[in-house]
């Protein structure tokens, strides 16, 4: 008998668990509160839901390939060189264009213990090799990091601040990880929370990058923005960078809805001011409150925290399930390594009472 003969993808490809984005529904639940993908209670700012209102008068044209109206708003607000900064659909895309570009087969890319998922897929999607680094406290370990690279390392991720732990390391830590580097490693520092860190010692990277050949920084309008539904991320780089980047994105990887509403939305400061002061002080006072219910919970500088159940009866499979019954969705986060913790975004004050009520109702049956 013959062989049946189909195409059949590259080694590595069928290796990858695939992304599994927060759960959005509660059947059964009067009212739900989604709180599994980090995103903001305060919506979009007015400004880019305008932004957006215009665009759609013209939906016929084509967006600009080079997004220059975001670009030049993303390089006022933050003082820099617009040439230096290229765009994406969203910052996911960025992170892929990067592993595309600068990893091969045979190579390894380096992430923390328990880092962002993507970085695993996006290394595994181009024949790499993904080299995991122990964590010490939930946060990431510059000397563990140090320790893994190999002659084979091309690239090294650090999400700083990480998801889902919230933990983040001083921007001295980053600055030795860096030296500690060869020349010919990239580190990519995925700063997709950095508008929400309020710490003297934190910096998202922008300055490495100014004084680096080898650090790229990426951002994104999904988080304080609001914007995830459009996709928008955008990456600090080196000239070098930049041009090889631009080199293998699509022609029009930012529509013209997000360049525009990113570009208002970059410019309201008041409301991204807003979003990150009812983040910290709904995150201190739910941080605070689990805590007096005898849950641990990891000490976040992000839009979310890591709850720990006590185990048991009360593992984090049941608590999800009784969450659920009750219109709150949180996220579970086994494959990070977290059998027994949910992650919960903050979200308004509604949701931020109910599910400690919620949780407190579980604890006690």
């Amino acid at each position: 008998m013959n062989e049946i003969k189909r195409p059949l993808p590259r080694p590595g490809i069928m290796d990858i668990a695939a992304y599994v984005p927060g759960g959005g529904h509660a059947p059964g639940a009067a009212k739900v509160h989604k709180l599994s993908a980090n995103e903001t209670p305060l919506g979009a700012s007015p400004a880019a839901m305008e932004a957006l209102r215009e665009v759609g008068n013209h939906l016929e044209l084509y967006p600009d390939g080079q997004a220059v109206a975001l670009r030049q708003a993303i390089a006022e607000v933050h003082g820099l060189n617009p040439a230096n900064i290229v765009c994406g659909n969203g910052s996911d895309d960025l992170l892929a264009l990067l592993t595309r570009a600068y990893l091969g087969p045979g190579d390894e890319g380096i992430f923390s213990e328990h880092g962002f998922l993507v970085y695993r897929i996006q290394i595994l999607s181009v024949g790499a090799v993904p080299v995991s680094a122990p964590e010490k406290d939930e946060r990431a370990d510059v000397d563990a990091i140090l320790a893994a690279v190999t002659s084979k390392t091309r690239m090294v991720f650090l999400a700083n601040p990480n998801n889902p732990t919230g933990t983040y390391i001083p921007f001295e830590e980053v600055r030795r990880l860096h030296a500690g580097l060869p020349a010919n490693v990239l580190l990519v520092l995925d700063a997709a929370y950095a508008e929400y860190v309020r710490r003297n010692d934190y910096e998202a990277g922008i300055e490495l990058v100014s004084s680096a050949r080898n650090v790229v920084m990426t951002r994104t309008f999904s988080k304080i923005y609001g914007l995830a539904g459009l996709r928008i991320g955008w990456m600090y780089a080196p000239s070098e960078v930049v041009d090889v980047v631009n080199r293998i994105r699509d022609p029009f990887n930012v529509s013209a809805a997000a360049i525009a509403a990113g570009a208002a939305a970059m410019r309201d400061r008041a409301h991204v001011a807003q979003a990150a002061e009812h983040n910290e002080v709904w995150r201190d006072w739910l941080t605070k409150e689990l805590a007096a219910l005898g849950l641990r919970v990891t000490p976040s500088v992000g839009n979310f925290i890591l709850v720990h159940l006590p185990g048991g009866k009360r593992t984090a499979e049941a608590a999800d399930a009784f969450l659920v019954k009750h219109g709150f969705i949180l996220r579970r986060v086994s494959a990070y390594g977290f059998p027994n913790a949910l992650r919960m975004s903050i979200g308004s004050e509604e949701a931020n009472r109910g599910v400690v009520s919620a949780l407190a109702e579980f604890l006690r049956s």
